[in-house]
């Protein structure tokens, strides 16, 4: 398994508030506006791009005004400059090839020629089926009171309408606002609320090409609400000649927004009635017009592709298949069509009206006005345009998507964490695109795809830094009690090399031995043994690690402590010997402090260069020093016991060492050892030595030199003297034996004066 079972339930609260945070941030971002600008403007524009080009409705066909015909006609560039008799051959032609609605997107706000509008008026007029477009134009109205006071500003939409002469001509009129660059265009009105309900020019278009179905739709209307239903004129040939289709589209408004369960009972009764029309595809147009006034006042495109999807044809071929009576090329099909006549941007890039959307080129071509109008209609006619989820279900999802994200990055490693969000992420990715190729349904990407995943990912990355330095913390406190600081430092960071930790030292070891301790654990419960030893050990640590020592290790009722440096420095030799004296008088009063119990301490110190690191195989190790160093001063310990004495030091330790009192106890072979080395005892400060101390201490340094001298005589008479001074001196004893043993059995000549213990 990735995770460990039992860290599921220490796991589960983090992962929890992992996930609740990410669905919370998540879903407040979706909300905010700079996270609904994201949302259109990068996730709108990824999923259109990685659908690709979407094949547009058969039924709806563009006539370009573009620079070809420009350059065939020999017309003018400023395009509403064209003479209108081209209009008029192209309506008339239109409508005789059969064509369904005839949109121009062209301003025709100002009169050319009296002669030539008359006959473009008569040919819409003709025609019965042309729809005008007209403009909005935004003023603004100061608001005064009484006193003429201004009382703030108003902001109105005023219609601008073709000339009078073409506008009466028309079966409707519309505008079609949209914004300018640099915004991107990715919505457009059906209904302009701002203007009075208005209905916009797709919306006119698509009721027009929609007259074929009006019957079958009044029908269907008349069987959920009758009484609105007989209201509405019936025969559609009456609408187009009494010029009332924008009435008729806008009472057809007010009906849906008023009762919004008139659409979905109407789609059900189209479902089981007798079909309208044995040909499908009237049909489809039946429910999309029923679904055109139950939607918003406001859809988003549902784009086709770049600039030049949706079919195009030049202005001028048109006109030349209307002149030739022998046609050399088969004649574009206008049967039963909607065609958007208006300026091309792709065809024409010289002339300034593209809007910016998802397709726009890299060089710069936006797709026009004319194309977006006629988008916006096949969008209509396929009902499908790009609608985004319920506001409900999004948030719902959002939170429901940073929990899942939540619980997947606290619950697995943070390696199989990145991939499962990047695998997350292809995966939801590929739905939302397979939804919005398929149905035009918007899923989020911004939040779900790339914010929540790293809130969910550097969240669970920031509690598991956390849970770590916990661990770590732990590890160190739990090591602490058993390793140095300095050790434990360099094992938390270095936990898996043990390698690194191993270090060469220079430095005095310190070890100890408690006498009497075998009775007393022989006496002794082990518990209560347990508790009078940490209470022992207590006055032993104090003093090691107030004077910078640090404790290596402790077996039974001995301890080994170290001062070391990577370097030589005598401050190491003085502070152990400091901390030796100390514990001595630590010891004693522990002793005095338990009743019939006493536990005399033995210490040996020596100075040398070691190697400090782990000690050990097959995976247990332990942290020590090793070398010559550690084994002189377990025996300098132990020689304690032949001399009576508490604290012996090597030379080396004492070696250029001030302010100790010390007494020159002679050179000793220790047990095992190739080498001699000179043994003092550490008897107190220098500072705090009596002049008996130190008398005493000069008086056993005659019996010595005597000694050596083998003056056997003398050397008894003042080791006498040192035991008169102090009873039981141990050390005076010591000698005392050797020298007994010497008058009985002189040395040979290669005698040396040097001790030779073959014991510990």
């Amino acid at each position: 398994m990735i995770f460990r079972e039992d860290f599921a339930m220490s796991l589960f609260p983090k992962a929890t508030i992992t996930g609740l945070l990410t669905g919370v941030l998540g879903l407040i971002f979706s909300i905010l506006p700079v996270g609904i600008g994201l949302e259109e403007n990068i996730g709108l524009d990824l999923l259109f791009k990685l659908r690709g080009v979407r094949k547009a409705p058969p039924d709806v066909l563009i006539v370009a005004m573009d620079n070809l015909s420009v350059k065939t006609l020999h017309l003018p560039f400023q395009l509403h400059k064209w003479p209108r008799s081209l209009h008029t051959g192209l309506t008339e032609y239109l409508s005789k090839e059969g064509a369904a609605v005839i949109v121009f997107d062209i301003n025709f706000s100002e009169p050319l020629s009296n002669k030539t509008d008359q006959l473009f008026a008569n040919a819409i007029q003709n025609a019965r089926n042309v729809v005008l477009c007209e403009y909005l134009k935004k003023e603004i109205i100061s608001l005064t009171d009484e006193k003429g006071a201004s009382k703030g500003h108003l902001n109105i939409e005023k219609r601008v309408p073709p000339i009078d002469l073409l506008a009466r001509s028309a079966v409707a009129l519309a505008p079609f606002p949209l914004p300018k660059v640099p915004i991107r265009v990715s919505q457009y009105w059906t209904f302009k609320t701002s203007a009075g309900e208005m209905p916009t020019l797709p919306v006119v278009g698509f009721q027009i090409f929609a007259l074929d179905v009006y019957r079958e739709f009044i029908q269907l209307l008349e069987t959920v609400v009758p009484v609105k239903a007989r209201e509405l004129p019936y025969d559609k040939n009456q609408i187009i000649t009494d010029k009332k289709m924008e009435i008729l589209i806008q009472s057809l408004r007010d009906i849906f927004k008023a009762d919004p369960s008139i659409a979905p009972q109407m789609l059900a009764a189209a479902q089981t009635a007798k079909p309208a029309s044995n040909i499908i595809e009237k049909n489809q147009v039946l429910k999309s017009l029923i679904k055109m006034y139950q939607g918003p006042d406001s859809r988003y495109l549902n784009f086709y592709g770049p600039p030049g999807t949706i079919p195009t044809v030049s202005y001028c071929r048109v006109l030349q298949d209307q002149t030739q009576s022998s046609p050399r090329q088969k004649k574009i099909d206008f049967n039963g069509k909607a065609v958007f006549v208006g300026y091309s941007e792709c065809l024409m890039p010289v002339h300034k009206d593209g809007f910016h959307t998802s397709f726009s080129q890299s060089s710069g071509m936006d797709i026009s006005g004319v194309e977006i109008t006629a988008t916006a209609f096949a969008n209509l006619l396929e009902d499908m345009p790009v609608v985004p989820l319920h506001f409900a279900v999004q948030s719902v999802f959002i939170v429901f998507w940073g929990v899942l994200l939540g619980i997947v990055c606290c619950f697995f490693a943070t390696p199989f964490s990145a991939l499962g969000m990047m695998g997350g992420g292809i995966v939801y990715l590929g739905y939302a695109l397979y939804q919005f190729r398929s149905n035009g349904i918007w899923y989020p990407l911004m939040v779900p795809v790339f914010l929540q995943p790293a809130i969910a990912f550097y969240s669970a990355v920031l509690w598991k830094v956390a849970d770590t330095n916990k661990d770590r913390q732990n590890i160190r406190k739990a090591f602490g009690y058993y390793l140095p600081d300095k050790v434990v430092d360099l094992m938390v960071k270095n936990i898996a090399r043990k390698e690194t930790i191993n270090q060469i030292v220079y430095g005095t070891c310190l070890c100890t031995d408690a006498g009497q301790y075998t009775g007393l654990s022989e006496t002794m419960a082990p518990e209560d043994l347990r508790q009078v030893m940490h209470q022992y050990y207590k006055a032993l640590f104090e003093p090691v690690k107030q004077n910078g020592g640090i404790v290596i290790n402790i077996v039974g009722d001995s301890m080994l402590a170290l001062w070391g440096k990577a370097h030589p420095d005598v401050g190491l030799r003085s502070n152990a010997c400091l901390a030796a004296l100390e514990i001595t008088h630590a010891v004693n009063r522990f002793n005095q402090s338990i009743e019939k119990i006493r536990l005399p301490t033995r210490m040996g110190l020596h100075y040398g260069d070691m190697t400090l690191g782990n000690v050990g195989a097959m995976g247990h190790y332990e942290y020590r020093p090793t070398g010559d160093i550690v084994n002189t001063a377990s025996r300098m310990e132990g020689l304690n016991k032949y001399l009576d004495t508490e604290i012996l030091v090597t030379g080396d330790v004492m070696d250029q060492l001030k302010g100790f009192l010390t007494r020159d106890l002679g050179q000793f072979l220790l047990s095992g050892k190739s080498k001699p080395v000179t043994v003092y005892e550490l008897v107190c400060r220098g500072d705090d030595a009596s002049e008996q101390q130190q008398n005493f201490c000069r008086l056993f340094s005659k019996a010595l030199k005597a000694y050596r001298e083998q003056s056997w005589e003398k050397a008894m008479d003042f080791f006498y003297q040192t035991i008169r001074a102090h009873k039981q001196d141990g050390p005076s004893l010591f000698y005392i034996k050797r020298v007994n043993a010497y008058i009985a059995s002189p040395p040979g000549d290669m005698w040396d004066g040097i001790v030779r213990m073959d014991k510990k």
